[in-house]
């Protein structure tokens, strides 16, 4: 019986998505196969074919090759080979694609490393010819099958291209002692016969979204000294002749998929690359640390209406909750969908995330400072295979917060419980158990994003870095989260059920610092009790709040910060003895 049904699933499943069509241009929208207009919310899976260093909290020389050749230095060719795979089986399974599905997600973006697909020129046994490699194409074949399974399109994003496409290094895993993209026709002719191979394979699945050609060209074609990234480019000639060749040699196999192209210049700098030379073609920008108002996508809404071509972010994320509602409410306001960067890393700003395992801050160390301990073989050997198996969704920390901001606050602010408290005689609420909601709704915090691009004075978010990724502060040691940095006029909400009209007690667990601060306490967001001083010191104190009795049902606690300068870690609760 469990075959019959997973094959009527199945069954089921590719009916529907030969029904709902491939997707396409149709003016400057993305519709489906029926000419629905789609509005792409997807998930870019960086770090999985391709490790950017950040995102395992390596800052220097943060290539994948040069990552993977500090671990064989630790453990060997073996083990590193083993890390690797054992890297790749773990980082993205069919439970996660599942898990997006389940959040609200409905497409996918694949940051592919071409090595996974093809060798490099250099090591080609006959130079001009191509090898290919099961590896990638395996691992393509899995996801879109999970990709269906799940209803979800699937875009391919080449984000590292033979050679390397750009002077930021680590996006492209590019060794820049060897020819880049641009300086190599060897290399050239690889990458369009990339895309040549992948357009055969898929050409038949609707279930593939589109084909996103290169990631974030960024390269000085007319001045390489000065304008190393592109970002001046006047001309990007290169850049469009080579992706005319790659849509040509896609069309060869593939008329049904969508092409996207991007610009100079990490994706925005389009002088030059127009006019558009594809009838099914989509225009990618990429959206990062820059105010969220109209004036931050005029250029997108220009070009989109010039050329009559859609405009999908294809790359944005790495800030705070606040300025993820913010891009989202913007983007889908102009009907332009988007990619997040990235699933998960190592850090809290991202829907899962990577918990480094005992044993890893003592390799970064190292790899940082030649002159800290090295670990022996053995002790990297479990930090590195630990830190494999962690990249599991299984293991993952899920920031239902991060979610939260991303899927439901752009049409709907409002504070919810973000943990279900049931009241007991006596207890005691985390600082950091706060409503999830959008910033003067569940919370109000000062400094709540990062927008250095467009402001380098103005950036923020949490500055604790830990446990959530709104504005609040919030650090973590030994004993757990606490609110850090408070000031004046911030404040935290906890909606619970109380008993009714029985008195309950509240104390705040708090210190301090230099200077003290005060407290109050708000009640359905209206002040109830006075407000109160936490005394200056280093040491952790309980500050009486006061005693409250209120109708049963649920309610909003409110953290008042009137002067601030402490922090706090409990809000305690208690009901006095019925004598």
């Amino acid at each position: 019986m469990k075959t019959f049904v997973l094959s009527l699933g199945l069954l089921l499943a590719g009916i529907c998505a030969h029904a709902q069509g491939f997707l396409k241009r149709s003016g400057t929208q993305i519709v489906n196969g029926n000419g629905a207009p789609v509005i792409l919310r997807g998930i870019g899976l960086g770090g999985w074919m391709l490790q950017e260093g950040y995102m395992l909290k390596i800052y220097r020389e943060g290539q994948q090759y040069r990552i993977r050749e500090r671990i064989e230095a630790l453990v060997g060719p073996a083990r590193t080979a083993e890390f690797y795979d054992r890297w790749l089986a773990n980082h993205t399974t069919a439970e996660d694609i599942l898990v997006l599905k389940k959040w609200g997600f409905n497409s996918v973006r694949l940051p592919m490393h071409f090595n996974l697909y093809t060798l490099p020129a250099e090591k080609e046994p006959v130079k001009g010819q191509d090898t290919w490699l099961h590896k990638g194409f395996a691992m393509t074949d899995s996801l879109l099958a999970w990709c269906k399974a799940n209803q979800m399109y699937l875009i391919l994003d080449l984000h590292a291209a033979p050679g390397g496409q750009g002077n930021d290094l680590n996006i492209s895993d590019r060794d820049p002692s060897k020819p880049s993209l641009w300086e190599s026709p060897e290399n050239q002719r690889k990458t369009v016969a990339l895309w040549r191979k992948l357009a055969e394979r898929y050409k038949n699945e609707p279930w593939i979204g589109a084909y996103d050609i290169i990631n974030e060209p960024n390269w000085g074609f007319t001045d390489p000294a000065g304008d190393r990234n592109g970002t001046k480019e006047k001309h990007n000639a290169p850049l469009r002749q080579l992706m005319m060749e790659i849509t040509a040699a896609i069309r060869e196999a593939d008329s049904k998929h969508i092409v996207i192209i991007e610009g100079n210049g990490w994706g925005n700098n389009y002088n030059g690359v127009f006019p558009p030379w594809d009838s099914n073609m989509v225009l990618s920008y990429h959206k990062y640390w820059n105010f969220n108002d109209p004036s931050s996508i005029k250029h997108m809404l220009e070009a989109r209406e010039k050329y009559n071509i859609p405009v999908w972010v294809g790359e944005t994320g790495e800030n705070s909750n606040v300025w993820f509602t913010e891009a989202i409410r913007l983007l889908e306001n102009h009907g332009i969908g988007w990619a997040w960067w990235p699933l998960k890393k190592i850090g809290i700003n991202n829907p899962l995330e990577i918990v480094a395992p005992e044993g890893y801050a003592k390799i970064l160390r190292y790899w940082a400072d030649s002159a800290a301990p090295r670990p022996d073989a053995e002790e990297a050997w479990t930090a590195l295979k630990n830190l494999a198996e962690a990249t599991n969704i299984r293991r993952n920390v899920p920031h239902r917060d991060v979610v939260d901001a991303m899927l439901r606050q752009p049409a709907d602010p409002s504070a919810k419980p973000f943990k279900h408290i049931r009241p007991a005689p006596s207890m005691e609420i985390a600082a950091d158990l706060y409503d999830l909601g959008a910033n003067g709704f569940a919370y109000y915090d000062t400094d709540t994003a990062n927008y250095r691009v467009s402001d380098p004075k103005r950036t923020g978010g949490n500055r604790g870095g830990a446990s959530r990724n709104d504005g609040v502060d919030i650090a973590r040691d030994s004993a757990g989260a606490y609110i850090t940095q408070v000031e004046s006029g911030e404040w935290t909400q906890y909606t619970m059920p109380f008993p009714a009209n029985k008195p309950v007690r509240l104390w705040l667990t708090a210190r301090g610092g230099e200077k003290g601060g005060k407290v109050s306490l708000w009640v359905d967001g209206k002040p109830l009790l006075a407000s109160v001083s936490v005394p200056a010191g280093a040491n952790w104190t309980d500050v009486l709040l006061g005693t409250i009795k209120l109708p049963g049902g649920a309610h909003s606690l409110r953290v008042h910060a009137d002067e601030g300068g402490f922090e706090w870690r409990w809000l305690k609760w208690k009901q006095p003895a019925v004598k």
